[in-house]
This record gives C-alpha cells, structure tokens and sequence, in this order.
C-alpha cells in the first residue's frame, strides 16, 4: 500500500499540467478497475457564481447529454459530495433522488461507480468521479480498494488545486500581514474604523492604510468583500 500510495503521488504531483495530471489520475482509476474518471472543482469566489472546473473522459454521447440536461443541478452524486465527504457507491437506492439521471446513466453504458468529495481549508470543494461500463461495485471489491480510493481523492486534490490555483484564484495563495488580518477580523465583527482604531491602538488612518493593502491583495472592491473572501478562503 505504500509503495504503491508513493508511485502514484509522484505521478500526480508531479505533472505539470492539468491534462497530464487528469491522464494520470485517469490511469490510477483504470487500475482500480474503472474505465471513465471525472474531477469536479468549485472555487469559493465569486460567491454570486462560483467557478467550476470540470474534467472527465466519459464517452462524448454522456459529456453532451450531461450538459444539455444540466445534470450537474440534480446529480445525486453532487448534490451527496455538497453534503458530506463519506463515499458514495452508484446504486438504485443511492441515486433515487433522480431516477431519469439514472436510467439515463446507464442508457449511456455507465452501470456502476464511486464517488467521493473532498473540502480545503482555502474553502475549495472537489468531486472525483469514478465509473465504469460493467458490473456493480460489490462490497468485497470496495473493501479492497475503499483506503486507495479515498487516499486518492485527497492526492487529485492537492494537484489540481496547486495547478489550478494561481490561474484561477490567486487571492487563495495571498499573503497578509498579521496586522493586516487582525484588521479583517475586527471588520468581520461589525467594528468601524474608529473602532478598530481604538481596540489595536493605532490611528484611523493606519487602519485605514491596512484595509487599502487588503483591498489591493484580495483584489476586492471594498472592505466587506475582502472580509467575506478573506473568511472563505480560509486566511482569517
């Protein structure tokens, strides 16, 4: 297990893009018995429109159909991962919630799969994907390759967040200044510049100068969003 967890994190971590890693990513699924594998990444911001990433290899009649259902609003695997972090097994009873996706799922060749999402402290959710055209996932082969499965989840997610990151969210990776944070958090807590002013001992126009830095790093508009997405983003 963990010459075989080392192997595959080199792999991963290593890549240099984002197909690469999902070629990758994709392979370690194969071994582990599924033929298709799909990513999905939210972004915390903007809070209105989140961004998502997604990525898959499932075969392009499902991509297609998948899209022009908007699957992705009632797929009980997402609408599971929104929820919870635990694993979910593709089954009749665990995809009720939308029976015509299901039938339409399997109309497609998909009959059996797993999934599993996984939440940051930068508040950045993913959804790995895994499926497969044949028989159902059985207890006995989930209890052979639950620790891998889940193992790999978390793997997928570092890579991807650290390729994905600086392009699309690079707030996520800014650096404040401790007094700079303590500002944001006094913010956080409905205090007014004056108020800050007096409980740090600094003047109002300290204060002042450290919510215009915050605002230039966080790339904010005015204090409020900077505090908002400084919480999501995990730096308070």
């Amino acid at each position: 297990m963990v010459e075989w967890q080392e192997q595959q994190m080199q792999s991963i971590l290593s890549a240099q893009s984002v197909p690469t890693l999902f070629t990758n990513l994709s392979g370690i699924a194969k071994q582990l018995g599924f033929d298709y594998c799909a990513y999905g990444m939210r972004l915390p911001w903007p809070v209105a429109q989140p961004k998502v990433i997604m990525l898959n290899n499932y075969p392009s009649s499902w991509q297609q159909r998948y899209t022009q259902q908007e699957y992705v609003k009632v797929d009980p695997t997402v609408s599971h991962g929104k929820r919870s972090t635990l694993p979910l097994v593709w089954s009749d009873k665990s995809l009720a919630s939308c029976p015509a996706f299901w039938e339409d799922a399997r109309a497609h060749g998909l009959h059996a799969g797993w999934a599993q999402s996984c939440h940051d402290a930068k508040g950045i959710g993913g959804l790995l994907n895994l499926s497969r055209s044949d028989e159902s996932v059985s207890g006995k082969e989930l209890r052979e390759i639950a620790l891998k499965l889940s193992w790999l989840v978390d793997v997928a997610h570092e890579g991807l967040s650290q390729l994905l990151i600086e392009k699309y969210l690079p707030e996520a990776i800014t650096q404040l200044t401790a007094r700079e944070i303590e500002v944001l958090r006094w913010t956080a807590d409905g205090k007014t510049s004056g108020e800050i002013s007096r409980i740090m001992g600094i003047s109002d126009r300290t204060v002042n100068f450290h919510i215009a830095n915050t605002l230039k790093k966080l790339n904010a508009t005015n204090k409020t969003a900077a505090t908002i997405k400084a919480a999501m983003l995990g730096i308070l």
